[in-house]
């Protein structure tokens, strides 16, 4: 059956999927949707399987079991190759950019646009293209990476990962270690590429920026699905529990106390 004109297609589905290193079971029997113009957060601690799901899905990784389905379409990632093929772009939490070359030359490192030479024009022409469409502030594309912010380096990264034209997006802990304005900066890049219909992949520990842009919240523990929230409503002491696994936590204390202080101020003094 097709999906209604108010829910979009599924783009990338995952059924089953289990990965073991040795004795170690990082993934066992996961299961993660992700539509069109749909971002979905993966969350969880240190050790939820949360990097070992990102390895599987852009090829780094061969699952042991499961199955992954790609626009109605039972698929292999062999390879990241093979996942850029597709339409599956990743961009680490390292960026993997080289900060003595500029905006242009980082975007195209390694497929460079050629004829005989290098064609400089229609590389740069690309870059504003694509910064454009991202709503970049970035001053110029002949900037070295070195001089650009926490937040514009994420945008070259993830301008680079659109190259390719890929249908979703996994941005592996883009908020990590940006300020504030930084921060709101690549948020709003990840409200952009779901304007634009990609379904999008955000691995993050940030419940913040996680409610604030999120679709679908998915929890990882211990490698293993522990439940599929909707931010608009759950609360973020309750995504807290479902990836520590405990309600009494310093999270839902604090949350607790905000509700007493709150219903205290409510009441005021008493007359007498």
């Amino acid at each position: 059956m097709s999906p209604s004109p108010s829910q979009p297609a599924t783009l990338l589905s995952l059924r089953g999927i289990s990965k073991t290193f040795g004795a170690v079971a990082a993934l066992t029997d996961v299961n993660l949707d992700v539509a069109a113009g749909e971002v979905v957060a993966v969350v969880g601690d240190n050790g939820a399987g949360k990097s070992t799901l990102v390895k599987v899905l852009s090829g780094v990784y061969p699952p042991d079991a499961g199955t992954i389905t790609f626009e109605s379409r039972t698929v292999t990632i062999a390879s990241p190759a093979a996942a850029q093929q597709l339409g599956i772009a990743t961009v680490f939490q390292d960026l993997a950019l080289c900060e003595n070359l500029n905006v242009i030359e980082n975007l195209f490192l390694g497929r460079e646009l050629r004829a005989l030479r290098l064609n400089d024009v229609a590389m740069e022409v690309r870059s504003r293209e694509l910064l454009d469409q991202l709503s970049a502030k970035i001053p110029t594309v002949r900037i070295p990476v070195a001089a650009l912010s926490g937040g514009q380096r994420q945008t070259v990264a993830i301008a680079r990962s659109l190259l390719g034209d890929p249908k979703v997006v996994i941005l592996d802990e883009p908020t990590a270690a940006l300020g504030v304005a930084q921060t709101a900066e690549v948020l709003n890049l990840i409200d952009r590429l779901r304007e634009r219909g990609h379904g999008v992949i955000m691995i993050s520990h940030n419940m913040a920026d996680v409610l604030a842009v999120a679709d679908t919240v998915a929890v990882l523990r211990l490698g293993r699905n522990n439940g599929v929230f909707d931010p608009l409503e759950t609360s973020s002491e309750q995504i807290v529990t479902a990836i520590t696994g405990a309600a009494d936590n310093a999270v839902t204390r604090r949350a607790r106390r905000a509700r007493r202080t709150t219903a205290a101020t409510k009441e005021g003094p008493d007359d007498e």
